[in-house]
């Protein structure tokens, strides 16, 4: 097993599934639709392909690849990046090099997430001749996670509209050669939006679409308890005392909202310090005024929460 695989299934085992998201995740699947969350950052977006990997490799019998395909997109990003990236440069030194200014583009065409997908998904011999691509010996499903598709320049996905319905992409550089999904396997696409800019309405229609809202009472602490562990009943009372200055600090700050990375960090580092065998009262205050900068993020916010302790 690779770190990164391992990475995922710890990932997705303290990974707690909010109310109706398996029902979105096999409706986009049954619809042969890309999976578009939406939520604060901090809510599980880009986890949410960890889970659902390890969930339908179960499911299949082992079917689907064994970890999420990630594509990071950037606010430099084009529609060809998701699926191939072509090193222009080194396929021109190359041919210089070698005399006729000829030199075969497969060498430098590398696949990418959702690239990836649709090639092992249908491993046809002469995929990889047209790029590299180690194929499997059989047909692979798998789950393709696009995080923060909203950064990307608007023509990003308005030029995808034809690949993410019907799951195929064509290489330029090899004469349009085509490769498309196969009809023995899978692909999962989950689309992760911080709703930072509206997507075009011709992209949303192509979309499965689940908002994930912020966790709280028993949802915010059942997950709390997957990272840092049992909740002793003797420090019962303190975490409670937390929680309650949590929600507030949500109520109260103006810039950034702490989610729940920040809450998990800050309890973690309140318990290194010894906040939950402290004492007095006035250590435990000082303790949470030495520690606010990791709960909340802007100077604006810091002061805010300095007035409610």
């Amino acid at each position: 097993m690779t770190d990164s695989t391992e990475q995922s299934r710890q990932t997705a085992e303290r990974y707690i599934l909010p109310a109706g998201l398996q029902y979105a995740i096999e409706g986009a699947m049954a619809l042969g639709q890309p999976l578009l969350l939406t939520g604060e950052p901090g809510t599980g977006k880009t986890t949410l392909a960890d889970w659902a990997v390890h969930y339908l490799y179960e499911k299949s019998g082992g079917q689907f690849y064994h970890a999420p395909l990630r594509f990071n997109t950037k606010t430099t990003s084009k529609a060809t990046d998701l699926f191939y990236t072509y090193d222009a440069l080194s396929h021109f030194q190359a041919a210089n090099l070698r005399g006729s200014g000829v030199a075969n583009p497969a060498a430098f065409i590398e696949l990418q997430a959702f690239g990836k997908a649709i090639a092992m998904s249908n491993p046809k011999p002469e995929y990889a001749e047209k790029c590299q691509i180690l194929l499997p010996d059989r047909p692979i499903s798998s789950v393709v996670l696009i995080d923060e598709v909203d950064k990307a320049p608007r023509d990003f996905t308005n030029d995808i509209l034809d690949e993410i319905e019907h799951y195929r992409f064509a290489i330029r550089e090899q004469d349009n050669y085509t490769l498309e999904r196969g009809p023995n396997a899978q692909i999962l696409v989950i689309m992760t939006s911080n709703s930072e800019k509206n997507l075009p309405d011709a992209f949303l229609r192509r979309c499965a679409f689940f908002h994930i809202k912020f966790p709280e009472g028993d949802n915010l602490r059942a997950i709390v308890q997957k990272h840092i562990g049992f909740i002793a009943p003797e420090t019962e009372t303190a975490y409670q005392e937390l929680f309650q200055f949590f929600s507030e600090a949500r109520k109260h700050v103006t810039q950034k909202k702490p989610a729940t990375a920040e809450l998990i960090g800050w309890l973690r580092l309140l318990g290194l310090n010894g906040y939950f065998t402290e004492q007095s009262e006035g250590r435990k205050k000082e303790l949470l005024l030495h520690n606010l900068a990791f709960l909340v993020k802007t100077q604006e916010d810091l002061e805010v929460m300095r007035k409610l302790l």
